[in-house]
């Protein structure tokens, strides 16, 4: 049987990088923790945890971090049941993944309107969040893969709309007879990064073929808008987050008429269902009242 004050002690050397932070979180000392997590190691037989600056969980570390969030959600999901079992009001933490727009545009709302849960947000583009749900290291990811993964719950949600935008002035400058293919092979794209398929998707949904473009790099959601509001280059910006700009006249699109919508998916590991279903109303709400519905 595992000791579960073992196995808290370890998952708060994960989440919070330290030993003496992982105490300050349980209110224990120091040599406490770093004895729970010596015994969990010698019985496992195996090391659980790099120690650094910052101390990271090996593979089996974090199949047992894993293993600890997900009793921690059963229990949170048992609470409302079985109040005379299952006590205690403090929140518990869920590990979800979400991409970047998501998160600037409309995601907040849904987190904000669920008591009892601290969030762990990780970032990932919306064609890999389901990556993460795949290895078990998250809970539940927004994604944009339709077909739900094995063992998980999954929820259309609609599209989030994206516009290829740009300043005035820069579209002055790079397309004066107009956006041709020769013009976009030497107009500066924007790319969130390495995984952002956005601008490519959109050239070839317009084009119909893919171009090469030159790129800036820049990994933040209002960076991008900025970026274009700058007149750095051009790139495909939530509407939520341009739709001012272009109503003011700010940015523009590049090509009128010829927006590209994402959809969007909800997903979630069953094993913790009960847990999680408040946030899934809550993003399902959310999602309603602020995606395109298709």
């Amino acid at each position: 049987m595992i000791d579960y004050a073992q196995l808290a002690a370890l998952a708060a050397v994960v989440r919070t990088g330290s030993f003496e932070k992982a105490a300050e979180h349980l209110n224990v000392t120091p040599s406490a923790i770093s004895q729970r997590v010596k015994l969990l190691e010698e019985r496992s037989g195996q090391v659980l945890v790099i120690r650094g600056q910052p101390c990271t969980a090996t593979p089996a570390g974090a199949r047992l971090c894993r293993h600890a969030q997900e009793v921690s959600l059963l229990e949170h999901g048992l609470r409302d049941d079985l109040r005379g079992v299952v006590s205690g009001d403090t929140p518990v933490t869920i590990r979800i993944a979400v991409n970047a727009d998501s998160l600037a545009t409309w995601f907040i709302p849904a987190m904000a309107a669920v008591d009892g849960l601290l969030f762990d947000v990780v970032l990932d583009d919306q064609d890999h969040s389901a990556e993460w749900l795949k290895r078990g290291d998250v809970s539940a990811a927004l994604t944009s893969v339709s077909h739900p993964i094995q063992g998980c719950g999954s929820r259309s949600l609609g599209a989030l709309r994206y516009r290829a935008t740009a300043n005035p002035d820069f579209v002055r400058r790079w397309f004066p007879e107009g956006v041709t293919e020769d013009a976009l092979r030497r107009a500066p794209c924007l790319s969130f990064n390495e995984k952002d398929e956005l601008q490519a998707r959109w050239l070839k949904q317009v084009f119909g073929r893919r171009i090469t473009t030159p790129v800036h790099w820049l990994p933040s959601s209002q960076a991008f808008v900025d970026a274009a509001l700058a007149g750095l280059g051009w790139g495909m910006n939530p509407e939520h987050l341009a739709g001012r700009h272009l109503r003011a006249g700010d940015l523009v699109e590049i090509v009128p008429g010829q927006p590209q919508d994402v959809g969007l998916f909800w997903q979630w590991s069953r094993a913790v269902e009960p847990a999680v279903k408040p946030l899934t109303e809550a993003v399902v709400a959310a999602a309603r009242a602020a995606l395109v519905q298709v």
